[in-house]
């Protein structure tokens, strides 16, 4: 009899983390889903009874790991480690509050789960650690200063903990998805060009998640404009007014 799969999924209750907890568990997994709504948390439960498991969560907050290892024993173990939780918005004003709430989640609290997945994996004998950065990682974008520069962050940190776990002969796999513009809470404000759907993102990220990719730009378009993106030299790129 083939065991049950289990993923733990961060930041589960809207966008594509609510997307992609949907498809897993069409795929029969057992799935721990954390946010910070317990009423959404509830509602996804309720539609998928005896398949999911969950507990309210705050990365920003120093007891998440505690409260990961909570979502786990409910689940019963973990082979998918999946961060979705993330802010971030356009800021040409750099208002101080914003930049440092960006910090906050997409790197302070990004840190804080990772490390916690990590260490667990160590311990369990491997496993897949996955999180959805973001395309903006890829250049400094100067209308979302602190957004592009924490995605960088999460690119760069996630390529240091795939290189120590080969140092430490782990087998941990890791997966870094960068998705384009999504049609999500995170972009209410503005209109942004190629915008994609939820589910879609979710079909393609889950996709790769069962290919154990180490890393993904979704979607092919993306894929193209950051290839592009990559060769413009600085000095071009500073005058570029990227923006909504």
């Amino acid at each position: 009899m083939t065991p049950t799969k289990r993923i733990i999924i961060i930041g589960a209750t809207s966008g594509i983390g609510y997307e992609i907890t949907r498809l897993y568990c069409k795929q029969g997994w057992q799935v721990g889903i954390a946010g910070r709504r317990t009423e959404l948390l509830a509602k996804i439960r309720s539609e998928a009874p005896g398949q999911v498991e969950t507990v309210q969560l705050d990365v920003t907050s120093p007891d998440a790991p505690e409260k990961l290892a909570e979502l786990i024993r409910k689940v019963g173990g973990m082979d998918i480690f999946l961060l979705s939780s993330g802010v971030g918005s356009q800021n040409r004003m750099l208002n101080p509050e914003i930049e440092l709430a960006t910090v906050q989640t997409n790197t302070a609290g990004f840190t804080r789960m990772v490390v916690a997945a990590y260490n667990y994996f160590k311990e369990q004998g491997g496993g897949q650690l996955v999180v959805i950065s973001s395309i903006a990682g890829t250049k400094g974008l100067g209308a979302a200063p602190s957004y592009s520069a924490t995605k960088r962050y999460q690119n760069t940190y996630i390529e240091a903990l795939d290189q120590l776990a080969q140092m430490e002969k782990l087998p941990i796999v890791f997966t870094d998805i960068r998705p384009g513009f999504v049609k999500t809470d995170l972009l209410k404000s503005g209109k942004y060009p190629m915008l994609m759907k939820p589910e879609y993102v979710a079909r393609k990220i889950v996709k790769a998640i069962g290919r154990k990719k180490r890393r993904v730009v979704i979607d092919w378009k993306y894929a193209v404009l950051v290839f592009f993106w990559k060769l413009i030299p600085d000095f071009i790129w500073r005058r570029l007014p990227i923006h909504n």
